[in-house]
Protein backbone atom coordinates (compact mmCIF):
# COMPACT_ATOMS: atom_id res chain seq x y z
CA UNK A 1 0.00 0.00 0.00
CA UNK A 2 1.10 3.54 -0.65
CA UNK A 3 1.44 5.77 2.44
CA UNK A 4 -1.30 8.34 2.83
CA UNK A 5 1.12 11.20 2.14
CA UNK A 6 1.48 9.91 -1.43
CA UNK A 7 -2.02 8.54 -2.01
CA UNK A 8 -3.22 8.89 -5.58
CA UNK A 9 -6.74 7.67 -6.25
CA UNK A 10 -7.87 7.11 -9.80
CA UNK A 11 -11.46 7.24 -11.01
CA UNK A 12 -13.19 6.09 -14.16
CA UNK A 13 -15.47 8.69 -15.79
CA UNK A 14 -18.58 7.31 -17.52
CA UNK A 15 -21.07 5.89 -15.00
CA UNK A 16 -18.55 6.36 -12.18
CA UNK A 17 -18.16 10.15 -11.90
CA UNK A 18 -20.75 11.14 -14.50
CA UNK A 19 -24.06 9.73 -15.73
CA UNK A 20 -23.20 10.00 -19.39
CA UNK A 21 -26.24 8.10 -20.65
CA UNK A 22 -28.43 11.12 -21.56
CA UNK A 23 -25.65 12.91 -23.44
CA UNK A 24 -24.36 9.83 -25.23
CA UNK A 25 -27.89 8.78 -26.19
CA UNK A 26 -28.53 12.22 -27.68
CA UNK A 27 -25.23 12.09 -29.55
CA UNK A 28 -25.95 8.65 -31.00
CA UNK A 29 -29.37 9.81 -32.19
CA UNK A 30 -27.79 12.84 -33.85
CA UNK A 31 -25.11 10.64 -35.40
CA UNK A 32 -27.78 8.29 -36.79
CA UNK A 33 -29.61 11.23 -38.34
CA UNK A 34 -26.39 12.69 -39.74
CA UNK A 35 -25.21 9.43 -41.31
CA UNK A 36 -28.57 7.90 -42.21
CA UNK A 37 -27.60 4.77 -40.26
CA UNK A 38 -29.84 3.14 -37.66
CA UNK A 39 -28.36 3.10 -34.13
CA UNK A 40 -30.28 1.71 -31.17
CA UNK A 41 -29.21 4.47 -28.79
CA UNK A 42 -31.19 3.02 -25.88
CA UNK A 43 -29.32 -0.26 -26.22
CA UNK A 44 -25.95 1.41 -26.70
CA UNK A 45 -26.16 3.29 -23.42
CA UNK A 46 -26.71 0.05 -21.48
CA UNK A 47 -23.18 -1.09 -22.30
CA UNK A 48 -21.01 1.96 -21.68
CA UNK A 49 -17.41 1.47 -20.66
CA UNK A 50 -15.49 0.05 -23.62
CA UNK A 51 -14.06 2.37 -26.29
CA UNK A 52 -16.39 4.17 -28.69
CA UNK A 53 -15.18 2.10 -31.63
CA UNK A 54 -16.28 -1.10 -29.88
CA UNK A 55 -19.87 0.18 -30.02
CA UNK A 56 -19.73 1.68 -33.49
CA UNK A 57 -18.79 -1.64 -35.10
CA UNK A 58 -22.27 -2.84 -34.20
CA UNK A 59 -23.81 -0.24 -36.53
CA UNK A 60 -21.22 0.62 -39.20
CA UNK A 61 -18.93 -1.39 -41.50
CA UNK A 62 -15.49 -1.77 -39.93
CA UNK A 63 -13.81 0.33 -42.61
CA UNK A 64 -16.12 3.27 -41.83
CA UNK A 65 -15.67 3.20 -38.06
CA UNK A 66 -12.58 5.47 -37.76
CA UNK A 67 -14.22 8.27 -39.75
CA UNK A 68 -17.55 7.86 -37.94
CA UNK A 69 -15.76 7.93 -34.58
CA UNK A 70 -14.12 11.20 -35.55
CA UNK A 71 -17.48 12.65 -36.56
CA UNK A 72 -19.05 11.52 -33.28
CA UNK A 73 -16.28 13.20 -31.28
CA UNK A 74 -16.72 16.43 -33.22
CA UNK A 75 -20.46 16.42 -32.52
CA UNK A 76 -20.11 15.37 -28.91
CA UNK A 77 -19.14 18.65 -27.28
CA UNK A 78 -22.17 20.56 -28.50
CA UNK A 79 -24.64 17.75 -27.77
CA UNK A 80 -23.53 15.63 -24.82
CA UNK A 81 -21.76 17.87 -22.31
CA UNK A 82 -24.69 19.97 -21.05
CA UNK A 83 -26.98 16.92 -20.93
CA UNK A 84 -24.70 14.95 -18.60
CA UNK A 85 -25.01 15.20 -14.79
CA UNK A 86 -22.58 14.15 -12.09
CA UNK A 87 -23.19 10.83 -10.38
CA UNK A 88 -24.36 10.95 -6.74
CA UNK A 89 -21.36 11.47 -4.48
CA UNK A 90 -18.90 12.20 -7.27
CA UNK A 91 -17.75 15.62 -6.09
CA UNK A 92 -17.64 14.44 -2.48
CA UNK A 93 -15.48 11.44 -3.43
CA UNK A 94 -12.91 13.65 -5.12
CA UNK A 95 -13.01 16.07 -2.18
CA UNK A 96 -12.47 13.23 0.30
CA UNK A 97 -9.22 12.23 -1.40
CA UNK A 98 -8.00 15.81 -1.36
CA UNK A 99 -8.99 16.22 2.28
CA UNK A 100 -6.84 13.17 3.01
CA UNK A 101 -3.87 14.91 1.39
CA UNK A 102 -4.04 12.80 -1.75
CA UNK A 103 -4.19 13.41 -5.49
CA UNK A 104 -7.04 12.51 -7.82
CA UNK A 105 -6.82 11.29 -11.38
CA UNK A 106 -9.34 10.30 -14.02
CA UNK A 107 -8.44 7.42 -16.33
CA UNK A 108 -11.06 6.78 -18.99
CA UNK A 109 -11.61 5.19 -22.37
CA UNK A 110 -13.26 8.44 -23.46
CA UNK A 111 -11.52 10.89 -25.81
CA UNK A 112 -9.55 13.07 -23.43
CA UNK A 113 -10.71 16.51 -24.69
CA UNK A 114 -14.34 15.46 -24.23
CA UNK A 115 -13.58 14.00 -20.80
CA UNK A 116 -12.04 17.32 -19.78
CA UNK A 117 -15.10 19.20 -21.05
CA UNK A 118 -17.36 17.05 -18.86
CA UNK A 119 -15.24 17.61 -15.79
CA UNK A 120 -14.96 21.34 -16.35
CA UNK A 121 -18.70 21.70 -16.98
CA UNK A 122 -19.49 19.91 -13.72
CA UNK A 123 -16.87 21.75 -11.67
CA UNK A 124 -14.77 18.66 -10.98
CA UNK A 125 -11.03 19.27 -11.09
CA UNK A 126 -8.91 16.13 -10.81
CA UNK A 127 -5.16 16.62 -10.72
CA UNK A 128 -4.60 14.36 -13.74
CA UNK A 129 -6.81 13.33 -16.68
CA UNK A 130 -5.84 10.49 -19.02
CA UNK A 131 -8.05 9.37 -21.89
CA UNK A 132 -8.22 6.65 -24.55
CA UNK A 133 -7.30 3.79 -22.21
CA UNK A 134 -9.52 0.77 -21.60
CA UNK A 135 -9.35 -2.18 -19.19
CA UNK A 136 -5.78 -3.45 -18.74
CA UNK A 137 -4.46 -0.45 -20.68
CA UNK A 138 -5.51 1.76 -17.78
CA UNK A 139 -2.73 0.19 -15.73
CA UNK A 140 -0.20 2.19 -17.78
CA UNK A 141 -1.47 5.50 -16.41
CA UNK A 142 -2.17 4.15 -12.92
CA UNK A 143 1.38 2.87 -12.60
CA UNK A 144 2.89 6.00 -14.10
CA UNK A 145 1.24 8.18 -11.47
CA UNK A 146 1.53 5.76 -8.58
CA UNK A 147 -2.18 5.24 -8.03
CA UNK A 148 -2.87 2.98 -5.07
CA UNK A 149 -6.64 2.93 -5.61
CA UNK A 150 -8.74 2.84 -8.76
CA UNK A 151 -12.50 3.33 -8.68
CA UNK A 152 -14.73 2.22 -11.55
CA UNK A 153 -18.07 0.71 -12.47
CA UNK A 154 -17.06 -1.92 -15.04
CA UNK A 155 -15.22 -5.23 -14.89
CA UNK A 156 -12.76 -3.62 -17.30
CA UNK A 157 -11.96 -1.12 -14.54
CA UNK A 158 -11.41 -3.99 -12.12
CA UNK A 159 -8.99 -5.58 -14.56
CA UNK A 160 -7.15 -2.30 -15.01
CA UNK A 161 -6.75 -1.82 -11.26
CA UNK A 162 -5.56 -5.38 -10.69
CA UNK A 163 -3.09 -5.17 -13.57
CA UNK A 164 -1.67 -2.01 -12.02
CA UNK A 165 -1.44 -3.57 -8.58
CA UNK A 166 -3.91 -0.97 -7.26
CA UNK A 167 -6.80 -1.61 -4.92
CA UNK A 168 -9.94 -2.10 -7.00
CA UNK A 169 -12.91 -0.17 -5.63
CA UNK A 170 -16.02 -0.83 -7.72
CA UNK A 171 -19.31 1.06 -7.74
CA UNK A 172 -22.46 -0.70 -8.91
CA UNK A 173 -23.69 2.29 -10.90
CA UNK A 174 -22.89 1.11 -14.43
CA UNK A 175 -23.67 -1.90 -16.60
CA UNK A 176 -22.07 -4.45 -14.27
CA UNK A 177 -23.99 -5.56 -11.16
CA UNK A 178 -22.27 -5.94 -7.80
CA UNK A 179 -21.95 -9.73 -8.03
CA UNK A 180 -20.24 -9.47 -11.42
CA UNK A 181 -17.81 -6.87 -10.09
CA UNK A 182 -16.95 -9.08 -7.12
CA UNK A 183 -16.50 -12.11 -9.36
CA UNK A 184 -14.10 -10.09 -11.54
CA UNK A 185 -11.91 -9.49 -8.50
CA UNK A 186 -12.97 -6.13 -7.08
CA UNK A 187 -11.52 -5.67 -3.60
CA UNK A 188 -14.39 -3.41 -2.51
CA UNK A 189 -17.88 -2.96 -3.99
CA UNK A 190 -19.90 0.14 -3.08
CA UNK A 191 -23.48 0.92 -4.04
CA UNK A 192 -22.37 4.31 -5.37
CA UNK A 193 -19.81 7.02 -4.68
CA UNK A 194 -21.86 8.39 -1.79
CA UNK A 195 -20.28 5.60 0.28
CA UNK A 196 -16.73 6.41 -0.82
CA UNK A 197 -15.73 9.02 1.82
CA UNK A 198 -16.63 6.67 4.68
CA UNK A 199 -14.83 3.81 2.98
CA UNK A 200 -11.75 5.99 2.45
CA UNK A 201 -11.71 6.99 6.11
CA UNK A 202 -11.68 3.31 7.07
CA UNK A 203 -8.99 2.58 4.51
CA UNK A 204 -6.82 5.36 5.98
CA UNK A 205 -7.31 3.94 9.47
CA UNK A 206 -6.23 0.54 8.22
CA UNK A 207 -3.12 2.02 6.63
CA UNK A 208 -2.20 3.79 9.84
CA UNK A 209 -2.67 0.61 11.88
CA UNK A 210 -0.56 -1.35 9.40
CA UNK A 211 2.18 1.28 9.54
CA UNK A 212 2.13 1.29 13.34
CA UNK A 213 2.45 -2.51 13.48
CA UNK A 214 5.55 -2.32 11.28
CA UNK A 215 7.18 0.42 13.36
Amino acid sequence: MFPMASLTAGFDLDMTLIDSRPGIRACYLALAERTGTYIDADLAVTRLGPPLTDELVNWFPAEEVPAVAELYREMYASIAIAATPAMPGAREALAAVRAAGGRTMVVTAKYRPNAELHLSHLGMEPDIVVGDLWAEQKAEALREHGAGVYVGDHIGDVRGARTAGALSVAVATGPCPADELRAAGADVVLTDLSAFPQWLAGYRDGQREAAASRA
